[in-house]
């Protein structure tokens, strides 16, 4: 009896996220101070940050590299509102108020997003309890 090999990523677990960006000095600093992701490490015009089950990676694009469409972030954060605060208190600015996408019985699906250095949207996503 031969193993199946899976076809496809369903399933899979996301390891790794890369967004590019223009100066990596700057992008750094808003993903460690201003988001408070934890920092990894610094290597050939790459910085690594964790991520629960995952890592991200920004990479510096040099002179002469041709322009990559920007990528997003989207958090899991059922505690939103809070969250939201924290991260103004460190200087972020959101794109707008908090959305609602949808209600269900655990709570509203709530989003709001904002954008890093190089226009890649970090948006924060969660079942938000109502009060």
């Amino acid at each position: 009896m031969s193993e199946e090999i899976p076809v496809g990523l369903a399933g899979r677990t996301l390891a790794q996220v890369f967004l590019p960006c223009t100066d990596l000095t700057r992008s750094r600093a808003f993903y460690e101070d201003t988001l408070g992701l934890p920092f990894l490490f610094e290597t050939n015009g790459m910085a690594f940050f964790q991520l629960a089950g995952a890592r991200l990676m920004l990479g510096e694009l040099r002179e002469g590299q041709p322009a990559m469409a920007g990528g997003g972030l989207y958090f899991d954060a059922p505690d939103l509102p809070a969250l939201a605060r924290d991260l103004e208190a460190r200087g972020a600015v959101f794109r707008g108020p908090a959305q609602v996408l949808q209600s269900t019985p655990e709570g509203d699906l709530t989003l709001q997003s904002l954008l890093d250095p190089d226009g890649n949207l970090v948006a924060l996503m969660g079942v938000v309890a109502r009060v």
